[in-house]
């Protein structure tokens, strides 16, 4: 038996528990507190979120105690624990009786069923109770937010064996850097660690690259190539973005993960290879197997085991000690003596943006810094506007499923800026659109935001809004240091006003020069000049 889940109901008095939940092929690890309850469920809110369909939103709660003491809260789906046998009788199958808005106690070891997920509360190992970051973590990579913890400790245990893996998560999350981190955990650290990028070669490159070619096999064969499947013999190949990879492909590389054999094109005797496939993708693929772009049993030989890595939204305990890497590197290039530190009004910036490129942008955004940053410290004024604008919905992921959230440009629906006017009178004039929203009139006990304030609503991961309709106050609070904010938001855009002034006024209204000393685009000029209500320049000679 594993050593965090010992059969033994014993609990030590500073000993850490925690939950394995196993959904699938996917295996996740919770940590629990020393006392109090636990809500699981589907549900954002609960305190254990459990991502199955056979999960209902609040599904059970489970008692620390001692003694631990799990109770149903009328799922649809049912919990289930296992019935009491005698000591004197052995059983070969594992019987599960259903509560139904009832509670049972349970043992250190023992497994209970939510729907179709099993769940087993056992001890945390001890080395990762004092330094997960040294146990499960390669050096070199930023890990603090639990669920990365748990995710490379799950790597971890993945990397010692032999079975493929297939990595899932949005674009720019880290899924490379995962994939590099299993290799080195494995026993095939030694050997070579190669990559492909799926969605970088044309088809008619792609079987050339990947199994290679004997000599004189097409035009320009000049001497035999291995392909890069015989160059990662005795190591790990990456496939990264496998959701791209032709349908009339994926049979060939099927057939090398069941036979462990590579023909080169124009060969006739079959290689035989020994390596480790690691997949990634960005897709659903189960989605894609459904409209028949994917092959499903392909699939089921890539998905030995699945990890999937949270957004970057979902992990803002990394983004400073993020932030601060890629600004060190950043000023290393620059060959700058030291690296500014951020501070914590550019801090709470990026905190607070929703960060659509998650680690990618993240590190676009600090180089963009590292280069206009002219103190000791990168302010506000140095990030991207966009950042204190308000944070853009996910790029991929499922649909929100509250109001769709407004396009670049356009206005919230009328529902998240106050209430809606009524409709003008037959043969009445409606009044001209004005430029700017009156903002919406503030909701008792909140703090109305300072005056000429016209940032756009922000919209969350559900498409709600910040400010007008949506949840009462009392089920949403806005979060703290809202008002902080908004007056840093009116800040950056009364200097970002300020500089495209001077730029007009050392171009003489010509916006084309002026749209050159800030480095932007004419287009973009026009709008902050609308968006900060400037007269329109007409140019004057220099």
């Amino acid at each position: 038996m594993d050593e965090g889940f010992p059969g033994s109901d014993a609990r030590g008095s500073c000993t850490p528990l925690r939950l394995a939940i196993v959904a699938g092929s996917t295996i996740a690890f919770a940590p629990l507190p020393p006392r109090g309850c636990v809500v699981l469920g589907r549900d954002e809110g609960c305190d254990v979120r459990i991502d199955d369909r056979s999960v209902s939103r609040r599904h059970a709660v489970l008692d620390v105690g001692p003694p631990l003491r799990i109770e149903d809260l009328g799922s649809a789906n049912g919990t289930f624990v296992g019935e009491q046998q005698l000591p004197t009788l052995t059983a070969r199958t594992h019987r599960l009786r259903r509560l139904s808005r009832d509670s049972a106690e349970i043992g250190i070891g023992e497994r209970f069923n939510l729907g179709a997920t099993t769940i087993v509360v056992g001890r945390a190992p001890a080395e990762a109770a004092t330094e997960p970051d040294c146990c499960h973590v390669p050096a070199g990579i930023v890990v603090r937010a639990p669920a990365m913890l748990g995710l490379y400790e799950q790597a971890a245990r993945a990397a010692r064996s032999l079975i493929s893996v297939l990595i899932l998560g949005e674009t720019g999350v880290g899924k490379e850097v995962l994939a590099r981190a299993l290799h080195a955990r494995s026993p095939r650290a030694g050997g070579p660690y190669v990559e492909l990028n799926c969605a970088a070669l044309p088809p008619s490159l792609l079987e050339s690259e990947l199994f290679g070619h004997e000599k004189s096999a097409f035009t320009g064969a000049t001497q035999a190539r291995p392909g890069l499947l015989e160059s990662a013999h005795g190591g790990t190949l990456f496939l990264d973005e496998i959701g791209e990879l032709p349908l009339a492909f994926q049979a060939k590389l099927l057939r090398v993960l069941e036979d462990r054999k590579v023909l080169r094109i124009g060969g006739r005797v079959p290689r035989r290879i020994d390596l480790r496939f690691v997949a990634a993708t960005n897709r659903d693929i189960e989605a894609e197997i459904a409209r028949g772009a994917f092959r499903q049993d392909l699939y089921f030989r890539l998905n030995g085991i699945s990890l999937v890595v949270p957004p970057l939204r979902e992990r803002v305990s990394e983004i400073g000690p993020l932030a601060e890497r890629f600004l060190e590197e950043a000023c290393r290039q620059l060959e700058q003596r030291s690296a500014p530190r951020i501070s914590p009004e550019a801090l709470a910036v990026l905190e607070a943006y929703f960060w659509p490129g998650n680690v990618r942008e993240l590190r676009n955004v600090i180089e963009r810094a590292a280069v206009l940053c002219a103190g000791d410290s990168v302010e506000p004024v140095d990030l991207p506007p966009h950042l204190a604008y308000g944070p853009a919905p996910p790029l991929s992921g499922p649909p929100p499923s509250g109001p769709a959230p407004p396009s670049r440009g356009s206005m919230p629906p009328p529902s998240s800026r106050g209430s809606t006017p009524p409709p003008p009178s037959r043969g009445s004039t409606p009044p001209p659109p004005s430029r700017r929203s009156t903002p919406p009139p503030p909701s008792r006990g909140s703090t109305p935001p300072p005056a000429g304030d016209t940032t756009p609503a922000r919209w969350g991961p559900e498409g709600e809004t910040a400010e007008g309709s949506g949840p009462p106050a009392e089920a949403a609070a806005p979060p703290p240091g809202a008002d902080a904010m908004a007056r840093l938001r009116l800040e950056m855009k009364a200097v970002d006003r300020q500089r495209v002034l001077e730029a007009l006024e050392q171009s003489a209204g010509n916006q084309t020069r002026a749209a050159k000393l800030l480095g932007i685009s004419l287009r973009t000029l026009i709008n902050r000049i609308d968006a900060y209500g400037i007269p329109r320049p007409r140019k004057r000679p220099p």
